[in-house]
């Protein structure tokens, strides 16, 4: 019955149902362990499902010469796009050049590293292109006359959430979702977690043991910490709302929009669901109620 506590045992809780969370679990859950993921609402109920659905390698860090990471951004890519292509698709990018920012030259050079830091066999190559005589041109100020066209993909954010979490289920995890983590206790090198899960017919509490836990909370992490470790150093996350807004159809190619900002900042502009235009992302740092987030 509802008001029964219910008593489970796991290798691994993780606490988080966004992208990270479930693709832990999934990860977890398929190298042989037991697993218990959590998430406080829905699966992709936040940062997972509000991104640029973008699967990217980075591009402008090869401007902080992160070329490892940029690398490994670019290896997953790929990986994702052979495992998921129902939900990842290649999407074309439109970079106007603004000289008073960067020389063609320094563009032409990073495009190429972006090209070949890692194998690449289901993207096409970037190129150089003149916006008179491209279909991408239109609608531009028409002193725009030089761009440079590359590929990175484009992705349903939320519900390459959702299937990861499915994928872990068939795994052997276990998934709730709209379930609250109470309280967090370690004791002999065992964690002690409560858990409610609250849905339409009441609500259950979940007693879970378990030899590790994961903190994969995004924006809540250093929160969470703290509550449940307070010995601990206090963990201080500066954190960043990003957001976007969605027009009616500014386009009609297919391809999208990289802008340069003078404040080194870079606004897209994407091709969105068929109508619409998905601009952004615009960055403000944020200080308020996370749970209380709007534009």
């Amino acid at each position: 019955t509802l008001d029964e506590p219910k008593h489970l045992t796991c290798d691994l809780l993780v606490i988080g149902g966004g992208i990270n969370g479930v693709g832990i679990a999934r990860d977890a859950a398929g190298r042989g362990l037991n697993v218990i993921l959590c998430e406080k609402d829905d699966l992709a109920a936040h940062t997972s499902s509000a991104s640029s659905k973008l699967i990217h390698g980075g591009l402008r860090y090869l401007e902080y010469y992160e070329f490892a990471l940029v690398r490994k951004a670019l290896r997953e890519r790929e990986v994702l796009m052979r495992i998921a292509p129902h939900l990842i698709s290649a999407r074309r990018f439109v970079m106007p050049h603004r000289p008073e920012l960067r020389p063609r030259w320094m563009i032409r050079a990073g495009l190429f590293l972006y090209d070949h830091l890692a194998q690449r066999e289901l993207l096409p190559s970037s190129a150089a292109i003149r916006l008179p005589v491209h279909p991408s041109g239109k609608g531009l100020k028409a002193d725009w006359q030089h761009a440079f066209i590359y590929s990175d993909a484009w992705v349903d954010d939320a519900r390459l959430v959702v299937l990861n979490a499915v994928s872990a289920a068939e795994l052997g995890a276990t998934v709730l979702p709209r379930t609250r983590c109470e309280n967090l206790q370690r004791e002999n090198q065992i964690w002690h977690a409560h858990l409610r899960s609250s849905h339409t017919g009441g609500s259950i509490d979940l007693q879970v043991t378990a030899r590790a836990v994961v903190n994969a909370t995004g924006s809540w992490a250093a929160e969470l910490q703290h509550r449940f470790s307070p010995n601990l150093p206090a963990k201080q996350l500066r954190l960043v709302k990003g957001s976007h807004i969605v027009v009616r159809r500014l386009f009609e190619h297919d391809n999208a929009y990289i802008f340069q900002n003078v404040d080194g900042r870079i606004v897209f502009a994407l091709p969105y669901e068929g109508a619409y235009t998905l601009v952004g992302t615009t960055d403000v740092e944020f200080s308020g109620e996370l749970d209380h987030m709007c534009i």
